[in-house]
């Protein structure tokens, strides 16, 4: 039986690792690594270090600095003392490819596999060249990812995204549209909802003079975050106007006419449940003009990227305003062709992201390069 470690450090690195656990043949592998609690019920020498691992932003890593120093020795000294044939890497660049780096140069003789790949096509792109020295093989979501690091030397599989699964209960549903009902998504953290539904409220207001028929939707990813929303829908006296859900983010894109979504995995989202939306996300300046010097792409949204242009109107920094979003809105409320047009290409983009099967594809990846290891 081969070893196989595998390593994910955030909370959609344990889904995606758990998932493809599930998927790997049974008895064929032994598993051990470090991941989440789902990836430890599925295999007990799988350590749950999410607690530690899963920090977000510079300075939170900076201040565990010392924490994460120790835990790169003690995983390398686990896996040289372990011996596994192979490396699954997920998602995670921060640690994961210092680790492989480390390993290299100690002589790890094993297979590094990664899954999910890091978003350097997006801010280091010289990265693809380090990666394909290291790897061998690349398992990406993103259709253009397979080309990006092919081109490198750097074998890869596309194995399509997740998504497409983990949605395929909701699309299945019958949509029925209510066209005078707008979905405001403001997305899944504190400083977004702060930062990003009061101009989604200048909107609306805005759009309620202008059409007074219209209805809106919103919805918390936790309870601290819905009555967050409630209070500022109520500070607006909006109260009668817009109707806030907790935790129905898909529910309402499968439901509203148009919505305004904060950029992030919701965007993808609601394109595969074919909702018309605009685009919109906002961030202190500074931290605007430094994203501008690394990013290395033209757009934000995924969709946009994939597509290779604008399919998704993107409303950022100083374009998220009320002015701006109502004006978006609008359009889509009332030209039907513009409304249908985005439809078919949120399709058409969204169908390049495979037929489903995302953890089978993977796990079948992860077999064939481990059988000649």
């Amino acid at each position: 039986m081969k070893k196989l470690f595998l390593i994910a450090g955030e909370i959609s690195g344990d889904d995606h690792g758990s998932a493809l656990l599930e998927a790997l043949p049974t008895g064929e592998f032994s598993l051990l690594g470090l991941g989440g609690p789902k990836m430890h019920a599925l295999s007990p020498d799988i350590e749950n270090w999410l607690g530690d691992a899963a920090v977000l932003g510079l300075w939170e890593v900076l201040k565990k600095y010392g924490y994460f120093k120790a835990k790169m020795e003690e995983t390398v000294a686990r896996i040289q003392s372990e011996k596994p044939d192979g490396i699954v890497m997920i998602d995670y660049p921060g640690f994961n490819l210092r680790l492989a780096d480390r390993l290299r140069k100690e002589g790890f003789q094993g297979k590094l596999i990664y899954y999910i790949s890091p978003q350097v096509w997006a801010w280091k792109k010289g990265r693809v060249k380090e990666m394909a020295r290291l790897l061998d093989l690349m398992i990406c979501i993103f259709p253009f990812e397979k080309d990006l690091y092919e081109s490198s030397g750097l074998k890869t599989v596309f194995c399509g995204h997740p998504l497409i699964d983990s949605l395929e209960p909701v699309r299945k549903l019958s949509i029925d549209r209510e066209l005078r009902v707008v979905a405001l998504l403001p997305g899944s953290r504190e400083r977004e909802v702060e930062t990003l539904f009061p101009p989604m409220l200048d909107a609306a207001e805005i759009l309620v003079s202008q059409h007074p028929e219209l209805k809106f939707v919103t919805s918390g990813a936790t309870p601290v975050l819905t009555e967050r929303l409630v209070s500022m829908v109520k500070e607006r006296s909006l109260a009668t106007r817009i109707e806030v859900f907790s935790s129905a983010g898909h529910e309402i894109m499968r439901r509203a006419g148009v919505g305004v979504v904060a950029s992030g995995t919701a965007t993808l989202e609601a394109a595969i449940l074919r909702l018309p939306y605009v685009l919109t996300y906002k961030v202190a300046w500074l931290t605007a003009v430094a994203a501008r010097r690394v990013l290395k792409i033209r757009f934000l949204g995924i969709v946009n990227v994939i597509a290779g242009r604008e399919v998704v109107k993107e409303l950022l920094q100083e374009q998220c305003r009320g002015e701006t979003i109502a004006a978006e809105l609008n359009e889509l409320l009332e030209n039907g062709g513009a409304r249908a047009r985005l439809v078919s290409d949120l399709k058409e983009v969204t169908e390049s992201l495979g037929g489903g099967g995302a953890h089978k594809n993977a796990a079948d990846a992860v077999v064939s390069a481990m059988a000649d290891a």
